[in-house]
């Protein structure tokens, strides 16, 4: 594990560098009202006529980034659960280059735009806070806000972690790390602890970027998540 994250941390700092030199940053952060008109486009389009809805809600690994429309995580994942005999609707509500606090604000509008109450929501935000250095505890207040949204609205919800590399430094690293399964344990929900598992450490499953996966990557994430999702379904 230590070398697929010492991998994975070589990768996000070549990003890093991107980050800060590159003028025409790809994955760039929209502003509040692109991230608005984006979601409600899709979330009022959709007729939910399946008997479980799952929101999820994270940035662009969540959005499918740089891959076709039916092979991003929502699509993957709605396949992995029909397939399994279950009559899902996952809707994709991933904004590329969302952190933590550009999604608690779009949270409550997203929930308002659906035609009904999600069955589970799957909160997966938190590294573009890390790729930019945010302070992990703004990181962690902004996660937990929205986990009581969503509490307050009797929504369910499960996270889906992520880990910092160990270039970012040690203090950083064990800081931010601890953010989703202490989250996880206070408001007693069930956590996926690292979205990437399975993936980082093989270079074939990502795209030229050397951050988002490639189709085959996401096969491999939604095979392993399903069925942490389905056990959380079933409450």
């Amino acid at each position: 594990m230590l070398k697929n994250l010492v991998t994975y941390g070589f990768g996000l700092a070549i990003v890093q560098l991107l980050v800060a030199c590159g003028p025409a940053q790809q994955d760039a952060p929209m502003d509040v009202q692109q991230q608005i008109s984006q979601t409600a486009d899709t979330a009022t389009a959709e007729k939910i006529e399946a008997d479980t809805l799952v929101l999820v809600f994270g940035d662009s690994l969540y959005a499918g980034y740089g891959l076709a429309p039916d092979e991003g995580f929502a699509p993957d994942l709605q396949k992995a659960l029909n397939k399994a005999g279950q009559n899902v609707k996952v809707h994709n509500a991933g904004v590329s280059g969302d952190t933590t606090a550009a999604g608690l604000r779009r949270l409550d509008f997203v929930l308002d735009s659906l035609s009904r109450k999600p069955d589970l929501v799957l909160l997966g935000l938190g590294g573009n806070d890390m790729l930019r250095g945010l302070n992990p505890s703004e990181t962690r207040a902004n996660m937990e806000a929205m986990v009581k949204k969503l509490s307050d609205r009797d929504v369910p919800v499960m996270l889906t972690g992520m880990l910092a590399p160990p270039n970012l430094g040690r203090e950083f690293v064990d800081e931010f790390n601890v953010i989703y399964p202490a989250l996880a344990n206070l408001y007693d929900i069930p956590l996926y602890p690292f979205f990437m598992d399975g993936v980082v450490g093989n270079p074939d499953l990502f795209l030229p970027d050397g951050i988002h996966p490639t189709a085959q990557g996401i096969d491999v994430i939604v095979g392993k998540i399903t069925p942490k999702v389905s056990e959380a379904l079933a409450g």
